[in-house]
């Protein structure tokens, strides 16, 4: 059984009994990614002088017991949208082709204090902009399970690295749903938590208001171990919450009774395919048998998310993205004929299709005129959704549902109909305008053989509530691996 076969807390056991080296696991890594990258091309940079130097540091440092936390030594794959110092990072488009930072984003750093060593750079949607990860100027990222299906977004890269089995764990960032829906594409376990709960500073920006760093591994263990690793107060981020409890492993309790589990009415109407349905249901069922009260209810306003969010998300990407103008970092056009021309010549051959069209529709809903009409009421109803959650958590301890309507569609069909790909978000996209916690964790699989995400969603803060019910569910049934990884 090769090591990238275990979870990473499995591993940062073996590397703590004198099992494994720090080396060892490293090299099993970039082997795995060697082997695989050409079907699945999760990666934008690996890393294997850096890593291999990494390892030796942090094996040195377990042997002197200067590191004794449970992901200590254990590889991990970063986004490239978290800034990594001295390593490329390119939010997957042009415009970054050489960018190098000279820092690291916190999240990260909090990794490395614990030990982590890291790979490399994983690919995904420009700018986290997208759902399938195939709007990456650097190529496209395959599912795992079938190489002729997205492995979803923009977090597909990393989702994708955990399932190929080419690291022990990854971290994605979650705009609206970015963690949560190609971890259930890929079926692995992720983690959006309650927003401010992980530092921003690092991460290159799509929404700001809506964004967090987040883990994705093969099982809720994992994802909680890692939480607790990068959750932190920030002062450099003025999101950044001071939380009184960071003990996220203290909750992987298998036991639900006397739990309130509510399902929403609204995430099981049209669009959703009897399958996920089915299986959805199914987890809800087990969950049941295990003592939870299981209810269904009425969440409303849930019609209202998509319009809201992507006002929202595209206005603020439309501010977050100017800065990328060719004049202190990042492509720049060769040819042009002064400095307004070199402004839109660079950008216009430097973001792709799907980030032009974003920031077109967040510069026209915040354009004069169309302030009010948009961007404010748009403010207005995520504030309404709010309220519909908190009604909702005066009454249920987790909200259950899918985290996508289908299986991962196959690649190219997405693309071809935008609008589609933005309704695939369907489920997700609430728990960020509401800045709630959710995780997605595998529930089964369809006829074709694709992952089915069951997701479950907690009040502000309440990460412990979700990753009790996600570990007693996840009892219930044994990890499968993907088909590329066997």
């Amino acid at each position: 059984m090769s090591l990238m076969s275990l979870t990473a807390v499995e591993l940062g056991r073996k590397i703590k009994e004198k099992e494994v080296t720090v080396e060892e696991a490293v090299t099993a890594a970039l082997d795995a990614i060697e082997k695989r990258e050409a079907e699945v091309h999760s990666f934008v940079t690996v890393d294997r002088e850096g890593a291999l130097k990494r390892a030796k540091e942090v094996q040195a440092k377990i042997d002197a017991g200067e590191l004794t936390g449970p992901l200590a030594g254990v590889p991990v794959a970063i986004k490239d949208n978290m800034c990594t110092k001295g390593l490329l990072t390119t939010c997957s488009s042009k415009i970054l082709y050489n960018f190098v930072p000279t820092y690291t984003a916190e999240a990260v750093l909090n990794l490395e204090k614990a030990g982590a060593v890291i790979l490399g750079k994983t690919n995904m949607d420009e700018f986290a902009m997208g759902s399938t990860t195939e709007t990456s100027a650097y190529g496209v990222t395959k599912n795992p399970w079938n190489t002729g299906h997205v492995p979803g977004g923009s977090s597909g890269g990393s989702c994708a690295a955990v399932a190929a089995e080419e690291c022990s764990y990854a971290l994605g960032s979650d705009t609206g749903g970015s963690i949560r829906q190609p971890s259930s594409f890929c079926g692995v376990t992720g983690i959006k938590p309650t927003y401010g709960t992980v530092s921003r500073y690092g991460l290159i920006a799509y929404g700001s208001s809506l964004d967090q760093i987040g883990p994705i591994a093969k099982d809720v263990t994992d994802c909680a171990t890692i939480l607790e690793a990068i959750a932190s107060h920030d002062v450099k981020d003025s999101t950044s919450v001071q939380r009184e409890d960071y003990d996220f492993t203290t909750a992987l309790v298998d036991d639900v009774r006397g739990m309130k589990i509510g399902i929403p009415r609204d995430y099981f109407g049209d669009g959703l395919d009897p399958e996920v349905k089915a299986a959805v249901l199914g987890a809800a069922k087990k969950l049941e048998e295990k003592g939870a009260i299981v209810e269904e209810f009425d969440l409303s306003l849930v019609e209202y998310a998509i319009p809201a969010y992507y006002v929202i998300a595209c206005a603020e990407a439309s501010s977050n993205l100017a800065r990328f103008d060719g004049v202190k970092y990042g492509y720049r056009t060769e040819q042009y004929d002064g400095l307004h021309n070199m402004y839109k010549k660079t950008r216009s051959e430097g973001f792709g299709a799907e980030a032009k069209r974003r920031i077109m529709l967040g510069s026209f809903v915040l354009s004069s005129g169309y302030y009010d009409a948009y961007y404010l009421k748009a403010l207005r109803t995520k504030a309404l959704i709010k309220q519909a959650f908190d009604k909702a958590f005066e009454k249920y301890d987790v909200i259950l549902g899918p985290a996508a309507p289908t299986t991962a569609p196959k690649l190219g069909e997405s693309l071809s109909d935008p609008l589609k790909m933005y309704l695939g978000d369907i489920y997700t996209i609430s728990v960020n305008l509401a800045g709630l916690p959710g995780i997605t964790l595998p529930c089964g699989t369809d006829q074709s053989g694709l992952p089915i995400g069951l997701q479950l969603i907690g009040d502000c803060f309440a990460e412990k509530k979700i990753i009790r019910a996600a570990y007693t569910y996840e009892q219930t049934r044994s990890y499968e691996h993907s088909p590329l990884a066997r």
